[in-house]
């Protein structure tokens, strides 16, 4: 887990909890939102649906994966409505903007959600003009990270050399692929139970409590 500055043509960045603080909070908007439509579609309880809800996280890399894989779900019904938030608890982040405007290479987001939730926190940040794109679920064929599949087709549609990228998440188990195709892995620590679910292996090079400062480090 070195401290040492980063060298990279590419920075490919997390959204939820990393692009954001995570007292900002959002996935509790989320977390509600996904354990109704469970509720809702499977005819159970919140109790149950929100059981059922974590153990599709858990085994199947997201809840919406774990749907369409047991219950056929389409994937459009559920995105729309899981990320139909209020998005204002996210401040414009002038230092953010700074820093990100100061880093020198392509910047891309890689993220479970969807294009359209990614652009809606982006702008209320105030920082989408620096991204070339979104890597999103839609983009992924429906596979969340970690599955490796995505990490694969994230390369290959934006012509990113791993060994010249740097991965940036808040889950930490997300950054294992990243680290077995060669990039530099930065988990951002977060209070929420799932942040450090895989942080116990050696493919963390870089732990961070706060986006803004480690970056700018790097320009420094």
């Amino acid at each position: 887990m070195s401290n040492e500055r980063v060298t990279a043509d590419v920075w490919v960045f997390d959204l939820d909890n990393t692009l954001y603080p995570r007292n900002c909070d959002l996935f509790a908007q989320i977390d509600v939102k996904m354990k109704a439509f469970v509720s809702d579609l499977l005819g159970i309880d919140p109790a149950d649906a929100y059981k059922v809800q974590k153990q599709y996280f858990r085994e199947h890399g997201s809840t919406l994966r774990g749907l369409m894989d047991n219950h056929g779900l389409a994937p459009q019904e559920f995105l729309d409505f899981v990320h139909d938030i209020d998005v204002t608890p996210v401040p414009p982040n002038p230092a953010l903007d700074d820093v990100l405007h100061q880093l020198e290479g392509r910047k891309i987001v890689f993220t479970n959600g969807s294009v359209a939730h990614a652009t809606n926190v982006m702008t209320r940040l105030g920082i989408t003009h620096h991204f070339e794109g979104i890597f999103d679920i839609h983009a992924a064929d429906y596979l969340p990270k970690p599955a490796r599949s995505a990490y694969d087709k994230f390369l290959s549609d934006y012509d990113v050399d791993p060994t010249r990228a740097v991965m940036l998440e808040d889950i930490a188990r997300n950054l294992e692929p990243a680290h077995a195709l060669g990039m530099t892995t930065v988990w951002i620590r977060s209070e929420h139970d799932h942040s450090a679910m895989g942080a116990d292996g050696d493919h963390i090079h870089h732990v961070i409590d706060d986006l803004v400062p480690w970056l700018e480090d790097q320009v420094a």
